[in-house]
């Protein structure tokens, strides 16, 4: 029986997947597996026996990755199980920004007592008529699950759509439509697009890449949308862009006190993936993800630990070794199991930077000395009996 601890109220169309082989419980410390959303884990003690994480949703910047790899606990994201509802935003976010109905909507509010409302809006609605978005340029920076469903259905409006991604993956490429340009520099979408919409991930590399310098090479009068992250621009830059009205809009979906309420920009309050279906989705991914970790130690989708796939558990046993990615570690591992007289008979490993993954399958069960003996191998993070 594994016990699963919910840090937030997950939804039930997830947790239905749930088997008899699992119990949810409201104390983290008996948990083998702790299913997230948006608390905090940074300052949590995490219990010795918890072996897994997953976050029902794309960022994890809530859980420490480095402290969970260390003490072997897989954490997993659900990318692209929230990219529909977030693509639906962004299209609406383009279209906002292209006609000012927001703006339209509050001289509606404002006008309300007027006896003659309809007469005057026919004089005021050219001040929030906009343009079309049909024959624009849009630049799509990020080919991820996100910014591939945005280029797509952007193409669908009649946009001439251009994609920059210089690690766009396989599965990416296939579901781009062919009518997307893909461009090699991002200054290209920079210099030619109307409408300018990023879908990377934070990282050192990329945080403030919207900046002074990149607004510089853009066309005047573009269009910036954010529903990434906002430390992905630098807001300052931007807000003195539109000001200067290099940049006409900002459409972000991250309220905070530098953009709020400002003249150009449109600030949603970080709803992009918060429709019913995509928790719906983030919480089947993460169980499901989460249920054959347990069960079988097969790891997808985790951002601490490599992808590794051994099928279902043979009858017999399965270890699972979490370790240094460091010189032979592997020869340590079959020289303790072959001093205890057990076969493997089947065997992968798989490293991401500073860590490895190890899983071997054995035609006898895994005795607890054999399991301490792998323990004490200098640069062995945890050991795990799977079956």
């Amino acid at each position: 029986m594994f016990q699963i601890n919910c840090l937030n109220p997950i939804s039930k169309v997830g947790l239905d997947r749930l088997t008899a082989d699992y119990k949810v419980t409201d104390n983290m410390n008996d948990a083998e597996g702790v299913l997230v959303r948006s608390a905090s884990m940074h300052e949590m003690d995490l219990p010795e026996n918890l072996l897994a994480v997953a976050r029902a949703g794309a960022g994890v910047n809530n859980i420490p990755l480095d402290k969970c790899a260390k003490k072997g606990i897989v954490v997993f994201n659900t990318p692209g199980a929230n990219a529909n509802g977030v693509k639906e935003l962004v299209i609406a976010g383009m279209l906002l920004a292209a006609r000012d109905v927001v703006g339209g909507i509050e001289w509606v509010k404002a006008s309300k007592d007027n006896a003659d409302i309809a007469k005057a809006a026919e004089k005021e609605k050219k001040k929030f008529a906009g343009t079309e978005v049909m024959g624009k340029k849009l630049g799509v920076i990020g080919l991820g699950a996100i910014g591939v469903k945005v280029a797509n259905t952007a193409v669908s409006l009649g946009m001439e759509v251009y994609g920059y991604d210089p690690y766009v993956s396989v599965n990416a490429a296939w579901n781009l439509s062919r009518s997307v340009k893909h461009v090699m520099n991002v200054e290209e979408i920079y210099a030619d697009c109307d409408y300018i919409t990023i879908h990377v991930p934070l990282l050192d590399s990329t945080k403030g890449m919207i900046n002074k310098e990149a607004i510089s090479k853009m066309k005047d009068g573009v269009v910036l949308l954010n529903f990434a992250r906002d430390l992905l621009a630098n807001e300052a830059d931007v807000l003195e862009a539109l000001q200067s009205g290099k940049v006409a809009r900002y459409v972000s979906d991250f309220p905070n006190p530098t953009t709020a309420g400002q003249p150009g920009c449109i600030v949603i309050p970080h709803l992009g993936a918060s429709t019913e279906e995509s928790e719906d989705n983030c919480a089947k991914m993460a169980v499901e993800e989460m249920m054959d970790y347990l069960e079988n130690g097969n790891i997808r989708n985790s951002v601490n630990y490599p992808a590794c796939d051994m099928g279902v558990c043979s009858q017999a046993g399965r270890i699972a070794i979490f370790h240094k990615n460091i010189t032979n570690m592997l020869n340590q591992f079959t020289a303790v199991i072959g001093e205890k007289n057990i076969n493997i008979s089947d065997m992968t490993n798989k490293s991401r930077g500073e860590v490895a993954y190890t899983m071997l399958d054995i035609e006898s069960a895994a005795t607890q000395d054999l399991v301490e003996a792998l323990q004490k191998i200098d640069g062995v993070f945890r050991v795990r009996v799977v079956k």
